[in-house]
């Protein structure tokens, strides 16, 4: 019992440094008074009528750039086409782009990007979620970030919306991984791939660069282009870099638990649902977050010395006070702290279900479009 609590105890805690240090090193961006860059919003748009017109009007108030809001209409059956239709009529910044029909071989939201870049004049391609509302300052303030610290690709998450209970045990998973568990000074020092991160809702990359690599093209066949486009350029010699982002968009992934589940579950296997990998992120994140409250469980029935319930009670205040610090600055809903070991369940539940089938036995269907699940 004393070695299980002393191990939670270390599993707690490495997350715990890595938040602090990361936390401190992540700034919101400023823009450059001086400058005026060339930005291209780019949004790949399937079926988003609910959405859409918020979104474009949130980019077309974008200040300090030269701006075109390219919207990617992406065989969509509802009123997507005709919502930035009437608001092209009024702004001729906005340019409504039909997608051809998917090519063998890409993925959908990777081939309307390509498609969508292919028609961009600017200097800058910033990519944005259908459901991403930009603050005025975000697209200058991203290209200045660019600017100053010459990274080809700045991504940042933005905040997260989180309004039902399956939400609360699904969405702040992101932030938490990311702060938690990514050395974002080694990111920075380092051109590896395999530190290569970013939110696939917010994303900016040099235009030049981009073209370079081949654009989403050199990705057509993944579906985490958060993990792939980063580390496509970091093989190619470029930097890329994080910020922090929730003073830069906001957005609201899902709107219920089941939307969440076939959300996470489509790109889990090209993320911790691999068979090297889950184990070891099933003893960070379990040991870390799930075992201290079982071994306090334990404690309280009375079993374990009380050398092991402190360990445990130490592991416990170190998971909660690092997520609370997470959630804080990310100005995600306090409320979901107390779910955090529910949260990190729910979240290894997810991938385990994805690696333990095989792609061929079942999928998870997104915006009418099926992804296999499992990497047998």
């Amino acid at each position: 019992m004393f070695a299980l609590a002393l191990l939670a105890f270390a599993l707690a805690l490495l997350p715990a440094v890595l938040a602090w240090a990361n936390l401190t090193a992540l700034r919101t961006p400023e823009p450059e008074p001086s400058a005026v860059p060339r930005v291209s919003i780019l949004i790949p748009a399937r079926n988003e009528a609910a959405a859409i017109e918020g979104t474009v009007r949130a980019a077309l108030a974008s200040l300090g750039v030269a701006l075109e809001v390219l919207i990617g209409d992406d065989h969509s059956t509802d009123a997507t086409a005709a919502i930035v239709g009437a608001l092209a009529l009024d702004d001729s910044r906005v340019v409504l782009v039909p997608i051809p029909p998917l090519p063998e071989g890409w993925t959908g939201k990777n081939h309307a990007c390509a498609v969508l870049a292919a028609r961009a004049q600017g200097d800058h391609l910033l990519f944005i979620d259908a459901d991403v509302t930009l603050a005025p300052a975000a697209a200058a303030s991203l290209a200045a970030h660019a600017g100053r610290t010459g990274a080809a690709l700045v991504s940042g998450v933005p905040r997260q919306i989180i309004v039902s209970l399956g939400e609360s045990l699904t969405v702040p998973m992101i932030n938490f991984l990311f702060c938690g568990y990514l050395p974002m000074a080694m990111m920075r020092g380092s051109l590896r791939p395999a530190l290569g991160a970013a939110c696939g809702q917010l994303v900016l990359i040099d235009r030049a660069v981009y073209a370079e690599i081949g654009g989403h093209g050199a990705i057509r066949a993944s579906i985490h282009d958060g993990v792939f486009l980063p580390r496509r350029l970091r093989e190619a010699g470029h930097s890329t870099d994080l910020v922090a982002g929730h003073a830069l968009a906001t957005c609201r992934m899902y709107a219920d638990f089941d939307q969440a589940w076939a959300g996470f579950s489509k790109n889990a296997h090209e993320g911790m649902a691999t068979p090297r990998a889950l184990p070891v992120w099933t003893l960070l994140l379990f040991g870390g977050h799930v075992l201290p409250v079982l071994l306090l469980g334990f404690a309280l029935c009375g079993f374990g010395s009380a050398g092991a319930t402190f360990l445990a009670a130490a592991a416990l205040v170190a998971s909660l006070g690092t997520r609370t610090a997470i959630t804080l600055v990310t100005q995600e809903p306090a409320a979901t702290i107390p779910l955090h070991p529910l949260a990190v369940l729910v979240a290894l539940a997810i991938q385990w279900n994805v690696l333990l089938r095989p792609r061929h036995a079942g999928a998870a269907v997104w915006k009418g479009r099926s992804y296999p699940l499992g990497g047998a």
